[in-house]
């Protein structure tokens, strides 16, 4: 399965890419350079976590942070895969709070 076979690593060309729009987020918001760097951290850090966890499906969660706040987008298979999507969330460094706004849809 090719989930399986990502890492950490493959996170790497994201962050590098997410590192040089940083500059021009500075200037259009009210967070500082260094806030900016923190979520995008936090945000790749959550994404690898969540590929890495087979109850939790990665590309169905969209995760934004702002400030430390994260929300969770999107849809899962199950109540369960919601909790477990909203522990990882919380266990990484750095998040202040984890807003869900996934949905639960049955598959039939």
């Amino acid at each position: 399965m090719v989930v399986s076979s990502l890492s950490i690593g493959a996170c790497a060309p994201a962050l590098v890419a997410g590192g040089g729009s940083a500059g021009y987020y500075a200037g259009t918001s009210e967070r500082s350079v260094g806030t900016i760097t923190s979520d995008g951290v936090i945000t790749s850090k959550i994404n690898a976590e969540f590929v890495k966890e087979k109850s939790v499906s990665a590309f169905d969660i969209n995760v934004d942070t702002y400030r430390g706040v994260v929300t969770l987008h999107g849809s899962v298979g199950s109540q369960a895969s919601a909790n477990r999507a909203i522990a990882i969330a919380r266990g990484v460094k750095g998040v202040k709070k984890v807003i869900s706004q996934l949905t639960v849809v049955s598959k039939k």
